[in-house]
């Protein structure tokens, strides 16, 4: 079965999410690893974020950092291209903790060079707007499965507007494109949520990946609120 099956409105025709019981099922299943991903995010940086000691050892020790981010980027690569990977049990879930505690980590030391109010102030937008978002995705008859190749070109602009701020440095640009992600990662969490749900979108998720559901839903939170903390950050300032 692939990742993606297309939905069809021709009678006889079935895609996985047809029986209901299997597609709720396959729903729980996802919101249970993402709330249990978001739990022990949130505990990880807590530790950066009031516990001192912490703090200065990450920033005293700046490899940390650069050792967490290249082994993100494997295991991100192991989850989302090896297919057999993400489906192997206990092999995936192991490989997912070790992703999200990494992810977290990370966002520990990004956190701990803001304010802890700024945090808890992004932190508490960041639930606010996911939850809307996602049952706007649950209630909405508009098709945002369809705007896949739409969103990676804005994506890919998003990178290069991305290095051009990090050149500049201006305080305006750099406002604009933390908003411009902010708003990018919103659509593709209603997207992705919807992908998860198939239904009657034209596009959704195999059951068989709910790591690989789980995951997306987490980057696109995880970069929502990075985004929203730079812009709270620099409202601040």
């Amino acid at each position: 079965m692939s990742m993606y099956d297309e939905e069809t409105n021709f009678a006889g025709e079935f895609s996985g999410f047809s029986d209901k019981e299997i597609r709720h099922g396959f729903i729980k299943k996802v919101y249970a690893i993402l709330l249990s991903q978001i739990a022990v995010t949130m505990a990880i940086m807590a530790i950066f974020i009031y516990v001192p000691a912490a703090k200065e050892y990450s920033i005293a020790n700046p490899w940390l950092m650069i050792l967490a981010m290249v082994l993100t980027f494997v295991l991100l690569i192991a989850l989302a291209c090896c297919p057999n990977v993400r489906r192997s049990f206990p092999t995936n879930f192991i490989l997912l903790g070790l992703f999200t505690i990494l992810e977290a980590f990370m966002l520990g030391v990004v956190s701990s060079h803001y304010e802890t109010d700024a945090v808890l102030m992004a932190a508490g937008i960041t639930a606010v707007v996911s939850l809307g978002l996602t049952i706007f995705a649950f209630q909405t008859k508009w098709d945002f499965t369809m705007m896949g190749g739409i969103l990676f070109v804005f994506l890919i602009v998003l990178l290069c507007f991305g290095f051009l701020c990090a050149v500049i440095q201006n305080r305006y640009a750099s406002l604009a494109y933390a908003s411009l992600g902010a708003l990018l990662f919103s659509f593709y969490l209603v997207f992705d949520t919807q992908m998860m749900l198939g239904g009657k979108h034209k596009y959704s998720i195999s059951p068989e990946e709910y790591i690989f559901a789980a995951l997306n839903l987490y980057l696109d939170i995880i970069n929502l609120f990075l985004f929203i903390l730079s812009i709270v950050g620099q409202a601040r300032d």
